[in-house]
């Protein structure tokens, strides 16, 4: 037991030994009589209904001075109180009770931890509970234990028309009367200890109750008090069951709302993607036998299925149309196992390069051959750097790939997967594919590369400067007459510009002139373009079989006119014109769903940075929902960071059932970013399967 403590609470035997010894030294030989003096003085703070003087008082000051005269007694060798040797027996007795307190005290830490979504370190003390349970109260807890509530708290609830005792002496600070009608109950003082911490303070705060650790609905502790002025103490498990009860008067206290109730809603089937270096270059299953475990834990918690990229840098890395499928077929016989679902990418582009990326997955060595004799087959900026993440949507139609366009290409690795895995389905194991339509299967241009230096929150680059696309632009400025705007703008900044930085995408900028909406439109064209010509084949290769296309939520300077960062990334979305509508009516064309990402998560922890760059993620959500809804298109989202936490959990439940919809819209599924070892932790795992359930729409204890 003393080892569990050591590991919960950091505290090592040395520690336990001197504060054990202090604990004997400081108690007398009389223990029955003492103890009684100190519960007296511990639970009986008198405290008047009217706002009278506490009526004990005189007897408090007198317990001081005789505790004060038992220390002075026990502290000095040879002291005037003949004072009785303590029996060795009562002694072990003394230290087997601190013991078994110091076990209760671990086991609350362990609970906090394992339950109540606390981030404590291995080795916390009781001074970091206090400090997580005071911070998610509402209080300020500064890094030197200085305590204040927050602006936003407003005044603290204390009992109607009553003081608080704020130290030995009878000084006496009034507290305002609570505005809400929660109930609460005694927090009562359980020894000595905490009735001298109180005098010894001079602060009276309500305590929080141990067995409800939601963020929203924490019961707090209050007092009920007698007529006769006498505190009584409750347990804080009872509290809420009534608001009097006979002469007793129960103190009101505010309380945070609880959250939502889930239960009863849509179903939303919750998928989680497999990591990405599941299957090595080598195409063969990495751990099986540990992926098998874990597939099996996720099918403990109902989760629906598993997505999994199938790269195209893996099955024909060495030479045109030679699939090595040999790690996926193993990969998809585990997940029948596991009686789990699938979802596939067809993943068309590199692995390696963006945010979250552990691993390396180039394209295939031939087509990197390829490009090391024909730069342009990959998106260029205006500088001439190419971008070897993907193909340039240029070449779709070239025959540039040993005799192949890219679209044929495309074409011919779906059509391979779906001879290879036919049996899957058949068997309905397979659910959907999900066509990779650019960078990180985006339908997008990779407009901000990190390895050409971009940081966020710049406006990125157009990437339209390779000699294919250049030749569209300038087929589509003589058919417009003015063969002068076969150019990019040579006014549209760098990288890490900023919109009012620069002349075309400033307020009133080119952007929005007779050159700037034909370059726009012109621009946003060949994104949508591509995106038909491929799902117009992925449609062909999987008929039978949903298939589904990834957006992504270009979010930062959002909330400006030109919307800068979305229209380098190809979405033609100024303030005074929806950019989504094309790509939604092309989805629908082909009956493909939506998967949208967008870090509205971030929210959570960087609102100064969003404020910073006009970033409005939750708008851009709801544009691009609406925008697909309207159109009856299936709409599927995952999360773009890591998520553990319940804020966060929350956060993604309301987006994906969202209450103030009139329809009563939700999305069709939704996938977890990723299986991983901090996920299966104990405690990050039981709140993803608590997040599963409210998903699922099932009843859960909010604990």
């Amino acid at each position: 037991m003393a080892t569990d403590m050591q590991k919960l609470i950091g505290t090592s035997e040395e520690d336990d030994e001197e504060e054990m010894e202090m604990d004997v030294k400081e108690e007398d030989d009389d223990d029955d009589e003492e103890d009684g003096e100190k519960h007296v003085a511990a639970t009986q703070v008198m405290v008047g209904i009217d706002g009278g003087m506490p009526t004990s008082s005189s007897s408090n000051n007198n317990r001081f001075q005789q505790h004060q005269q038992i220390q002075e007694q026990v502290g000095t060798p040879g002291g005037g109180g003949g004072r009785r040797c303590r029996p060795l027996e009562e002694k072990e007795r003394t230290k087997l009770r601190e013991r078994h307190r110091r076990a209760i005290t671990a086991r609350i830490l362990a609970g906090l931890r394992r339950h109540g979504n606390y981030n404590l370190r291995v080795r916390a003390d009781i001074n970091d509970v206090i400090s997580a349970l005071a911070r998610e109260a509402g209080w300020v807890v500064l890094p030197d234990g200085t305590t204040f509530p927050s602006r936003s708290q407003g005044p603290r609830p204390a009992a109607v028309n009553s003081t608080a005792v704020t130290s030995s002496s009878s000084h006496m600070v009034p507290q305002q009367t609570p505005t809400a009608s929660i109930r609460g109950v005694n927090s009562g003082y359980r020894n000595s200890v905490e009735y001298n911490a109180c005098h010894i303070k001079g602060v009276y705060v309500p305590n929080a109750s141990p067995y409800d650790l939601s963020t929203s609905t924490r019961s707090q502790s209050s007092s009920m008090v007698r007529d006769g002025g006498e505190q009584t103490e409750i347990h804080p498990l009872i509290s809420g069951s009534m608001d009097t009860v006979d002469d007793k008067q129960m103190v009101e206290i505010p309380q945070k709302s609880p959250e939502r109730d889930f239960s009863g809603t849509p179903y939303i089937p919750v998928y989680v993607m497999l990591p990405l270096g599941v299957v090595n270059m080598k195409c063969e299953l990495v751990d099986p036998d540990g992926l098998l475990k874990q597939l099996r834990v996720l099918k403990s918690v109902n989760v629906d299925g598993v997505v999994v990229d199938c790269w195209w840098g893996i099955v024909e890395a060495h030479a045109p149309q030679e699939y090595n499928w040999n790690g996926y077929k193993r990969l998809f016989q585990m997940v029948r196992e596991t009686k789990l679902k699938l979802r596939v990418v067809m993943s068309f582009h590199e692995c390696g390069g963006n945010v979250g990326d552990d691993v390396c997955i180039p394209l295939p060595h031939w087509v990197a051959e390829i490009g090391r004799s024909n730069p342009d087959i990959f998106f260029t900026d205006r500088e001439g750097r190419r971008n070897p993440e993907c193909l340039s949507w240029g070449i779709d139609k070239e025959r540039v790939l040993r005799g192949r366009t890219a679209i044929e290409v495309y074409f011919d690795y779906m059509r391979s997967f779906r001879i290879e895995f036919h049996e899957f389905f058949e068997d309905g194991i397979i659910s959907m594919i999900q066509v990779g339509l650019g960078p990180c299967g985006e339908l997008r241009y990779p407009a901000c590369p990190v390895k050409h230096g971009w940081r966020y929150p710049g406006i990125g680059e157009f990437q339209c400067y390779d000699q294919y696309l250049l030749k569209s632009l300038r087929k589509a400025a003589e058919a417009r007459g003015h063969s002068l705007w076969a150019r990019g703008p040579d006014n549209a900044g760098s990288y890490n510009s900023r919109p009012h930085e620069t002349s075309f995408f400033c307020d009133g900028g080119d952007y929005d002139g007779y050159y700037g909406r034909f370059f726009l439109n012109w621009y946003c064209k060949v994104l949508v373009d591509h995106g038909e010509r491929v799902l117009s084949l992925a449609k062909l290769a999987f008929d039978g079989t949903c298939i589904s296309a990834k957006l992504s939520g270009i979010h930062w300077w959002y909330k400006t006119a030109s919307h800068a960062a979305e229209l380098t990334a190809g979405f033609y979305n100024p303030c005074n014109r929806d950019g989504y509508a094309a790509i939604m009516a092309m989805l629908k064309k082909y009956g493909a769903s939506l998967n949208f990402t967008c870090a509205e998560l971030h929210l959570l922890d960087h609102a100064e940075d969003f404020q910073e760059a006009l970033a409005n993620p939750e708008g851009l959500v709801w544009q691009v929902l609406n925008a697909a809804w309207d159109v009856s298109i299936p709409v599927a989202k995952e999360n773009s960071l890591p998520c553990h936490d319940r804020v966060a959990y929350n956060k993604i439940l309301a987006n994906a059932k969202p209450s103030t919809d009139p329809d009563g819209r939700h999305l069709s599924y939704f996938t977890y970013l990723r299986l991983s070892p901090h996920l299966m932790e104990r405690h990050n795992f039981m709140e993803f399967e608590r997040f599963v359930r409210r998903m699922h729409g099932e009843a859960v204890l909010n604990l």
